[in-house]
């Protein structure tokens, strides 16, 4: 067996530290960073980890930019060294920044041609409002990124980057205490005072009753829909009940009870599910549907029915056994690889669930109750006040 070693963390500096006016500046930043830096240009950097055979990336998300990597155990100082000095000290030369500006560029452009991308962005900005983080892209503007310097990079950087809040998970054939050695060799004296504290999210406003918006892309033949509300956070104590919920009406099996009815039996979506963020805040709780543009209105109809069951009917004790099963037996399955075991780990210490977490996961599944799924779902969605985003083709013009 080959004895390799897996590395995810995190760092606070993602895109709740955008300026405004210059939304996806976390993500350039943390995308820029393996690009060059003082003591190695780009060439350098990705022979390094070529010729070892490793590999190692940096983006930025809502809260963190992240980092992940693979080598061989015989390998890990390298890696260590290169991530540390990516995140400590990058040059962002300026052919690099216009090369990566291009590509993102690119990718928005292509962006704004997807039905469920414009759907889940406008979806965003009717539920969290402009007042709110959560409501500008985190990957930026087709106009921000264009605006983007150098300058506002470094500055970044400076800001941004620093010791505090960084979560670094090891899992592999390495011991702990060599570990701890090479991260306190090359992290050890980062200090940066000035490091920018986590702005304090305001709160979601409620929604008075259901809200609705459409965006036209023509010569589109399929309609997509993204129906919901904000949910709660990781750290809520209802999350698992949430969880549960949301497992229910869009994930178990064939996509839960959204992708029975409305896909499988009424025939309306080619695809029917929801999902559930999650994380340090309040993400949002959506169900998703690529439809017929013929059949929105029904779709939502009884996306909307579905709804109003899993908020006010307690869920049948097969059904929420079935579930039980599903997330507890689905575990050790996650537990296989090692970046499973780092991504557990990174997680526990970022929602603070504790080093027993995985020990009382089990039990505190088992303990959820009918009740209890059903007053998460009503305390997050309202069958009567929603957020509603359909993004495809001029309805008027192809009925």
């Amino acid at each position: 067996e080959v004895a390799s070693v897996v590395v995810q963390g995190v760092l606070d500096a993602g895109s709740l530290y955008d300026e405004p006016g210059q939304d996806g500046l976390a993500s350039f930043a943390a995308t820029m960073l393996l690009r060059g830096t003082e003591t190695r240009d780009f060439q350098t950097i990705h022979e390094l980890l070529e010729s070892s055979g490793a590999a190692l990336g940096l983006s930025a998300g809502l809260h963190h930019a992240g980092f992940g990597g693979r080598s061989l155990a015989e390998d890990l100082p390298l890696l260590v060294e290169l991530l540390a000095d990516a995140v400590r000290r990058p040059s962002f030369p300026d052919e690099q920044i216009e090369r990566l500006r291009g590509q993102l560029v690119t990718a928005l452009k292509i962006r704004e041609q997807d039905t469920r991308y414009v759907a889940g962005r406008i979806f965003r900005e009717l539920v969290y409002g402009d007042a709110h983080p959560y409501y500008r892209p985190s990957d930026g503007t087709l106009e921000t990124v264009a605006g983007i310097t150098r300058d506002h990079l470094a500055d970044f950087h400076r800001r941004c980057f620093g010791p505090r809040g960084m979560v670094v998970a090891v899992v592999g054939a390495i011991r702990a205490d060599a570990v701890c050695q090479l991260v306190e060799q090359h992290f050890g004296d980062w200090a940066n005072p000035g490091q920018r504290l986590p702005p304090e999210l305001p709160p979601v406003p409620a929604l008075a009753g259901t809200v609705r918006r459409e965006a036209v892309l023509p010569g589109k033949s399929q309609a997509d829909i993204v129906l919901g509300a904000s949910g709660p956070s990781r750290l809520a104590e209802d999350w698992q009940a949430a969880n549960m919920a949301n497992h229910i009406l869009g994930v178990f099996g064939m996509y839960g009870r959204v992708g029975a009815q409305v896909r499988e039996k009424l025939g309306l979506a080619y695809y029917s599910f929801s999902r559930l963020d999650g994380g340090l805040g309040p993400g949002p709780w959506r169900i998703i549907a690529g439809v017929n543009p013929a059949n929105v209105e029904e779709t939502v109809q009884a996306v909307a029915a579905e709804l109003r069951r899993i908020t006010q009917e307690p869920v049948a004790e097969g059904e929420l056994a079935d579930s039980k099963a599903n997330f507890i037996g689905r575990l050790p399955l996650q537990l296989e690889s090692s970046e499973g075991v780092a991504g557990s780990i990174l997680s526990m210490e970022l929602y603070g669930l504790g080093l027993d977490y995985l020990q009382r996961y089990a039990q505190e599944i088992e303990a959820l109750t009918a009740d209890q799924v059903r007053e998460a779902a009503r305390h997050y969605l309202d069958p009567d006040a929603f957020a509603l985003a359909v993004a495809g083709p001029d309805r008027a013009a192809v009925q």
